[in-house]
């Protein structure tokens, strides 16, 4: 409070190296800024007559401070000498109170002391903490919000590892050691429809006699022969039941059960932190009157230390100025366009989205292509026989996704230029067309496996007539699901790795010891955090789409994303240096978790379609000998006493769900 009656007399010095003297005169390159009337510069001026005493208001602000008991003084922003006035005039109104009054108010006190200092305990137990710092402290809050949404994603597949280990995995390995008097299974049973079940029962991956020396090889890296007889695909578990003393539990029932248990925990997870970063965003997200105050005045990130890049991050404030500035311009070159003008424009950016959407089409037509002749060339002898050509055709449709997942945005890069957007705009639209090409690239992936699997919805068809799906094709089509997604996932970790070994690190090498103007113009790889983002977003989406074929995939995926986090660390403080343009930490982290639960959301359609529609494998998996998986549920209820049973069957009817919909609104 002295400081601020004494008044200021020099001007601080701010991180961007231009004095900001706060005097009552005209600034001619603040005149730039469109907001610039909204600037108050303080000076000598006399007080209003009517104007409250300044040792008025601080005395109310105390009294104000004092009522909220739910706050500790130090949570607190204030000076330390205003904390020891509140903390004496806090003693004096303890005193005065009667012993019950203080007695409640000192347990609340411990209960705050408690809250905080095991809060503080859990900081200190946090995975990665004191490397985000290090993150945080050389490169700046934007690339560290990189790190910690890859920690967060870490965390959540091995939550859920652990849930599909403790309810899934660890049972049926226990039950495999039982004596088979205690374990009841359910055979698979045949109608009019299904034909001979004996065909659909033929199922036996491991190949016959000698085979080759790399066929080991294959199989781990493919999911095929003896990997589908592991813990790892849905086809090796059993659709067994134990019925001990006092005891009960139902493999089918809980592999179903926990697929419900571990989709909702990801969304209840992700919504609290979406919501988090939704009230971050609001807060810091620049309005279009404070864009540029901002950026002076609250740009900076006090959290670097290293010289180089606080140079940098000079420059890319300057940058971000001129950034603006330009787009100003641009908005003022568009309100003075002609209608003319407006309309040709307008005409250009319809035919460029129309190429963009051929361009769309054309990736999807080639994943549909690839994979419906990967699937049928698999069957091929001669293509078994050959390791490279069989690794290439399994490999097929991932080749084919990656592919148009790193082409095709750099094409989005070169036809958004020719849109006068603004530059803001550009990134959005450019992520945006990125999202969802990986996103839909997935989806037309798993339709064209379903429609195989289903012989295009045609039941009636003599390949799916037999056994309710294409059996010839797809013995067990579930765990054929999880390897197309296990090698999905195998492809994606390959390629970061490739690109970090064989391109990252030797284009650092020859920028520091080539002088050639083409290499020094290319430069430093740049920690593009959307698009890295983007990369692991795609990767969780897989993990959950085959964690239902594939249980073991969060397991893989919590290795993977942990391996890749220490590897992106190393390119980043080796090879990399920030992007010239980066999101605010605040609002990227809002925008990656929106995305994620469209990734989320996009993973629920194949899993609840093959729950609710397609006929599960007769030959295979925890629901054999039913006709959709979704029937364990209802032939478990049956089981129930008479009480339980009409329960739960109102609690599933009409009754009971549209007066429960309608009380919610």
């Amino acid at each position: 409070m002295d400081r601020f009656e004494e008044g200021i007399d020099e001007a601080p010095t701010h991180p961007l190296g231009t004095g900001l003297s706060w005097q009552k005169q005209e600034s001619p390159d603040l005149n730039q800024f469109p907001n610039s009337a909204s600037l108050r510069y303080r000076g000598n001026e006399a007080p209003e007559k009517n104007a409250v005493p300044r040792e008025t208001l601080y005395q109310n602000w105390m009294d104000e401070l004092l009522q909220d008991e739910n706050k500790s003084i130090k949570d607190l922003y204030c000076p330390m000498k205003t904390k020891r006035e509140l903390r004496k005039k806090q003693e004096r109104m303890i005193a005065k109170k009667t012993g019950w009054q203080s007695w409640k108010e000192d347990r609340q006190r411990s209960f705050r002391k408690f809250k905080s200092e095991t809060s503080e305990t859990l900081q200190y137990m946090e995975v990665w903490r004191s490397t985000l710092q290090s993150i945080e402290g050389h490169f700046g809050t934007g690339i560290e919000s990189y790190f910690s949404f890859l920690r967060f994603l870490v965390l959540m597949n091995f939550v859920t590892f652990l849930l599909v280990g403790g309810f899934i995995v660890l049972p049926s390995i226990i039950f495999n050691e039982l004596p088979p008097t205690s374990i009841n299974a359910t055979t698979a049973t045949t109608d009019s429809t299904t034909g001979n079940i004996s065909v659909c029962l033929n199922y036996n991956p491991n190949e016959q006699g000698l085979v080759v020396y790399y066929t080991f090889i294959i199989d781990i890296l493919m999911g095929t022969g003896f990997m589908e007889f592991t813990y790892m695909f849905y086809g090796y578990y059993k659709n067994t039941s134990v019925n001990l003393v006092g005891f009960f539990y139902n493999i089918p029932l809980a592999y179903l059960i926990t697929t419900v248990i571990y989709f909702l925990l990801s969304l209840v997870w992700m919504v609290i932190r979406s919501v988090n970063g939704f009230k971050q965003s609001l807060v810091t997200e620049d309005a279009a009157m404070s864009n540029y105050t901002n950026k002076v005045f609250a740009g900076w990130d006090f959290c670097m230390k290293d010289p180089k890049i606080l140079r940098q991050k000079q420059t890319s404030i300057l940058y971000e100025l001129k950034i603006d500035l330009e787009e100003d311009k641009m908005r003022r070159i568009h309100a003075e366009r002609t209608m003319s003008q407006r309309a040709g424009i307008y005409i250009l950016r319809i035919v460029l989205n129309l190429l963009i959407m051929c361009l769309i089409g054309a990736a999807f037509y080639c994943i549909y292509l690839s994979t419906t002749t990967s699937q049928s060339l698999l069957q091929d002898k001669e293509i078994k026989g050959n390791f490279i050509r069989e690794l290439l055709v399994g490999y097929l449709p991932s080749i084919v996704i990656t592919a148009a997942n790193v082409i095709l945005p750099i094409v989005f890069n070169i036809i958004i230029t020719f849109e006068k957007h603004t530059l803001n705009w550009q990134i959005r639209l450019t992520l945006i067309r990125s999202v969802f090409l990986r996103l839909a690239s997935l989806g037309m992936l798993l339709y064209s496996l379903w429609d195989n699997i289903t012989c295009s919805g045609n039941i009636e068809d003599s390949s799916c007539k037999t056994c309710g799906y294409n059996s010839s094709l797809y013995k067990c089509w579930e765990t054929r699901i999880g390897q197309e997604m296990y090698k999905l996932m195998i492809f994606d970790f390959l390629t970061v790795l490739v690109v970090i070994l064989l391109v990252d690190f030797p284009r650092k090498l020859m920028v520091d010891h080539c002088s050639c103007k083409l290499i020094q113009l290319w430069g430093q790889q740049e920690f593009l955090v959307p698009q890295f983002v983007l990369d692991i977003i795609y990767g969780q989406t897989v993990c959950w789409i085959g964690i239902f074929f594939c249980p073991l995939l969060s397991l893989l995926n919590t290795i993977k994303y942990f391996i890749i986090f220490y590897m992106k660390k190393l390119t980043l403080f080796t090879n990399c240096r920030p992007a010239e343009r980066a999101f605010r930490s605040s609002s990227a982290n809002f925008f990656f978790l929106l995305v994620l639960l469209l990734g989320l959301a996009l993973s629920w359609v194949p899993v609840l379609y093959s729950i609710f529609v397609i006929k599960p494998s007769a030959a295979c998996g925890p629901f054999r000998g039913q006709q959709t998986i979704w029937e364990t549920i209802p032939t478990v209820v049956k089981g129930f006493p008479q009480a339980a049973d009409e329960f739960f069957v109102f609690i599933g009817s009409q009754a009971f769900v549209i007066p429960l919909f309608l009380a919610s609104w």
